[in-house]
């Protein structure tokens, strides 16, 4: 995939290049002195030269046509099926100019109208061709039955770290709605590694949550009374389902679990990731997912008020108004050690890094042999984490200057102080929350990790530009949102594969990796794009979730 990308940037490079051209040997009229063949009128009528010259143009078109009636019909024909010609084509032409904004896959790149490019911003036409439809209508009819009539109650445990419980979240509004269950106040699960008890109402707003969905599913706060072993509902066989495949489609839930609630009038489902796939469900459902999504989870008021101080200040951190950019930088020791990725570093650093994931991941390690091979074959197919210093390269071939305010989202940075280093030589005006607050301002946010997540999931989502520079729900919940804010915000989806193909190539100059960059990243900006068979719901919602405007 790289190679072509490459090979096609290259042609396109090639064919732009500006070439000293040959001047033209026919020599020009000045246009105080006209052809005689054009500004000469005949002297035996007054007709000017446009006449002749339409008269080389149309031969039936001569003196002798006005006097044939024959000749005249002929005409009248010929020009009666250029209108009708003319007037079939105006609403192709008007379909064409009012087409909405929208990106086309040839191959494996992308098509997108061109517009002057902004290092701030997308296409104006970007923004006015699509509408967010999701919302919940005012005045809608619900056709929700009574409570005493519903099919039973279903409780899901949210598992992972924020954006991947959300995920969880929306999907149990939507498997409720599939099956016209009751939903119960879903749980937050402990994470290994996140280690927090977080609860729904400690970072949510559990009100506007009931209520928003009021007329689409219902909601309660709790398990009901007359449940007696509440405490072990996930723990008992016969009240949990289990072994619901991934992305199950909406069939799979009314044949298999629907029967079991209606039975046990009360069931949890375990696992809960990933559990409800996107193209095999009804259009309504997806539209639901996202109206939970975008509009149903709202964060605390006292989150969001931190986290609207946290982008006001970084645009002003120059005494004025200046945009921001946010970059999601995903290289954490874990992330590092996951990928199997081989990275600069010294051999004592290789060496720890080879005994971590021994330890961690051992069937995949095995005796360590094969990870060469599978780290440059990941590598290739841009499966990588970005390096600090790799994303401050592309950031600057992007055109980004070095006084480019950088707000970073990101947990401990593998390699500390050294592995930041070139990235903050590059865009020295790079700052983190920690950096942007007081100690006694984030006390308050510290008891809960998930508190910490969602104040930079805000910053990022209010920014002028986002950044990712690895997979993860993270990032695609982001670049998700702000498509359906109106496609208008930046999110720069690195090429990860074409990128090291270029970083690896030592006969690559800066001005030819300007241009690979540049033209490479041009349709990978959050721009309105069409969905495809399996696509991911959560990163584009344009099909089900939006409108054209």
């Amino acid at each position: 995939m790289a190679e072509l990308r490459h090979s096609s940037s290259i042609g396109s490079r090639a064919s732009s290049s500006p070439l000293k051209r040959e001047e033209d040997t026919v020599p020009l009229i000045p246009e105080d002195h006209p052809d005689d063949r054009h500004s000469s009128r005949d002297h035996r009528d007054n007709r000017p030269f446009w006449w002749h010259h339409f008269q080389s143009l149309c031969p039936y078109f001569t003196d002798e046509t006005r006097v044939s009636p024959y000749h005249s019909k002929i005409l009248l024909f010929f020009l009666s099926l250029f209108l009708l010609a003319g007037l079939i084509s105006i609403p192709s032409i008007w379909n064409r100019l009012n087409a909405p904004y929208l990106c086309k896959k040839d191959g494996i790149v992308l098509h997108c109208p061109r517009e002057s490019p902004s290092l701030w911003e997308n296409p104006y036409s970007a923004t006015t061709s699509w509408k967010p439809c999701a919302e919940r209508r005012d005045g809608g009819f619900s056709d929700l039955p009574p409570e005493n009539e519903t099919t039973g109650y279903i409780l899901i445990h949210a598992e992972g770290g924020l954006n991947q419980q959300r995920i969880a979240i929306c999907n149990a509004v939507a498997v409720a709605k599939i099956m016209n269950a009751t939903l119960i106040l879903p749980l937050l699960k402990q994470d290994q590694i996140w280690k927090d008890q977080t609860k729904f109402e400690d970072i949510f707003d559990v009100d506007h949550f009931i209520d928003y969905l009021k007329d689409d599913v219902r909601i309660v706060r709790d398990i009901p009374d007359w449940f007696p072993d509440k405490a072990e509902l996930f723990t008992s066989i016969r009240r949990t389902v289990k072994n619901i495949p991934k992305y199950a489609p909406a069939q799979f839930y009314i044949d298999n679990v629907l029967p079991r609630i209606k039975e046990k009038k009360i069931m949890a489902l375990k696992p809960f990731v990933d559990r409800l796939g996107y193209d095999n469900v009804p259009q309504e459902i997806n539209r639901l997912r996202c109206r939970v999504n975008y509009h149903a989870l709202k964060f605390l008021p006292e989150i969001e008020q931190m986290a609207d101080q946290l982008a006001s200040r970084m645009r002003n951190r120059t005494g004025g108004s200046n945009p921001y950019m946010a970059l999601h930088l995903r290289f954490e020791k874990g992330m590092v050690g996951l990928s199997f990725c081989d990275f600069v570093g010294t051999r004592e650093e290789k060496a720890k890094m080879a005994e971590y994931r021994k330890k961690e991941w051992p069937r995949r390690y095995k005796n360590g042999s094969h990870l060469w091979q599978l780290a440059l074959q990941k590598r290739k197919e841009g499966r990588c984490p970005l390096e600090p210093g790799e994303v401050a390269v592309i950031l600057r071939a992007m055109g980004y200057p070095k006084e480019t305010q950088i707000y970073v989202a990101s947990g401990q940075v593998y390699g500390g102080q050294n592995r930041m280093a070139p990235l903050r030589n590059m865009f020295p005006n790079l700052v983190t929350k920690e950096e942007l607050t007081s100690k006694e301002e984030l006390d308050g946010f510290r008891k809960h990790v998930t508190s910490l997540a969602a104040l930079d999931f805000l910053v990022c989502l209010k920014s002028d530009v986002f950044v990712m520079t690895h997979g993860g729900n993270f990032a695609k919940l982001i670049i998700g949102a702000r498509r359906y804010m109106g496609h208008r915000q930046k999110s720069i989806k690195p090429d990860k594969g074409l990128m090291s193909k270029s970083f690896g190539d030592p006969y690559m100059g800066w001005a030819t990796f300007v241009e690979d960059v540049v033209v490479t990243h041009q349709t990978r900006t959050g721009l309105p794009e069409e969905t495809f068979p399996n696509y991911d719901l959560w990163e584009n919602p344009l099909t089900p979730c939006m409108c054209k405007a």
